[in-house]
């Protein structure tokens, strides 16, 4: 059975971090592209970021380059984004999610994802 837990999120002012978590189980972690997403009220999911199944490929939302770093540890199956300089626009529930796509070149949508953990809130408050 496949699992996805995030962890990490909470309030914090502008300009702040966090740093969020996603452990991964029931399923061949390193063989699968992974990102994160987040949905704000109001709006369609979107990705945030992505990493190739081996970790040297990464994929960033304009909207977070240069301020979020996400990054995997294959031998823990944990997800990672580093998400620094926060901006209100930035509060969303944030998802870890698994596309069955070593190097993420066909996962650039949410409907690309197959597998979802429940996802963590973040608010950036200004």
């Amino acid at each position: 059975q496949v699992h996805l837990v995030e962890s990490g999120g909470g309030s914090v002012q502008a300009g702040g971090s966090l740093r969020l978590s996603c452990v991964a189980s029931g399923f061949t972690y390193s063989t699968y592209c992974m990102g994160w997403l987040r949905q704000a009220r109001g709006k369609e999911r979107e990705v945030v970021a992505s990493i190739s199944g081996g970790g040297g490929g990464f994929r960033y939302a304009d909207s977070v380059r240069g301020r979020f770093t996400i990054s995997r540890d294959n031998a823990k199956n944990t997800l990672y984004l580093q998400m620094n300089s926060l901006k209100p626009e930035d509060t969303a529930t944030y998802f870890c999610a698994a596309a069955f796509d070593e190097t993420c070149g066909m996962a650039r949508r949410s409907g690309d994802y197959k597998y979802w953990g429940q996802g963590t809130q973040v608010t950036v408050s200004s």
